[in-house]
């Protein structure tokens, strides 16, 4: 008996982008370059097949000048599609007790200021004036004194994911993720079915959709999963693959601070709890 085609996980993503008038645009975040780099060039293979844009959050301390030598390469066989931006400084936690910062509420100002810039010119020096003025705080939170110490160095953007309250600093544009490849609910990692309802469902809210992924605790299995869904948006013609900042660009910048904290609803799905450990001038 003919029982017609199987469904996959994929599905609902396919059928929401063949609805839709006009193409949503998708961006990829990878996080944690310097830790897992033998798992860093299989991923990255995966976006050069599909060619997407890929935008890399680089750990300054744990950038070696092999691994800058390698990612100078990759690049410079696609210019414009593999990018680089700081993504904290050694990815440390510095808070004694709660959530897990490195830019956090007990860091006073300048010293989050001092290691920002630090991590700067390390990248600098080894990537030259390829880094995007984009920052990525480990574990995708910060404060407002973070933000304050991004613009005076220079910063554009700041990025974090869709449930941060937004830090409203004058001339920060934030891009949020709101897709975590490794999403979970209620300590439960979403299956793949789950994922790719969470995917369909904020394709419909009609904004940018930011995927975060973490190289260094993905296996072959988990690649294979992230290549379907790479090759999903790389041909869809409603799906339109773009670098963060092309994006940050069209995005509006922050124009004054809020009275008072700013409430947001959580965002299902984005887990910055999921993985633990997972030149320019102003």
């Amino acid at each position: 008996m003919h029982t017609g085609p199987t469904r996959t996980w994929l599905d609902p993503i396919q059928q929401v982008l063949d609805g839709l008038h006009r193409p949503v645009d998708v961006f990829f975040r990878d996080d944690d370059a310097g830790w897992g780099s033998d798992r860093l060039w299989p991923l990255l293979d995966l976006f050069a097949e599909h060619a997407l844009p890929a935008d890399l959050a680089v750990i300054p301390t744990e950038l070696t000048e092999s691994l800058a030598h390698g990612l100078h390469a990759r690049a410079g066989c696609s210019p414009g599609a593999l990018r680089f931006h700081q993504h904290g400084f050694a990815h440390v936690n510095h808070e004694p007790v709660g959530r897990k910062h490195e830019f956090g509420p007990s860091r006073p100002m300048p010293l989050q200021q001092r290691d920002i810039a630090e991590g700067r010119r390390r990248l600098t020096d080894l990537l030259g004036p390829s880094i995007e003025p984009i920052f990525t705080p480990p574990w995708n939170r910060c404060t407002q004194e973070t933000g304050q110490c991004l613009t005076e160095l220079g910063f554009a953007v700041l990025s974090r994911e869709a449930r941060a309250a937004p830090l409203a600093v004058p001339g920060l544009v934030e891009l949020p993720i709101n897709i975590d490849w490794f999403a979970h609910h209620k300590q439960v990692r979403l299956s793949r079915a789950e994922f790719g309802d969470l995917v369909a469902a904020t394709i419909r809210e009609e904004r940018p959709v930011g995927v975060m992924f973490h190289h260094a605790v993905m296996d072959a299995d988990e690649r294979a999963a992230a290549g379907a869904f790479l090759a999903l948006v790389a041909h869809h013609p409603m799906a339109s693959p773009t670098p963060m900042r092309a994006l940050a660009g069209a995005a509006p910048a922050a124009r004054s601070a809020p009275a008072g904290p700013t409430a947001t609803t959580p965002a299902p799905g984005t887990g910055a709890d999921a993985v633990e450990r997972t030149g320019w001038t102003r």
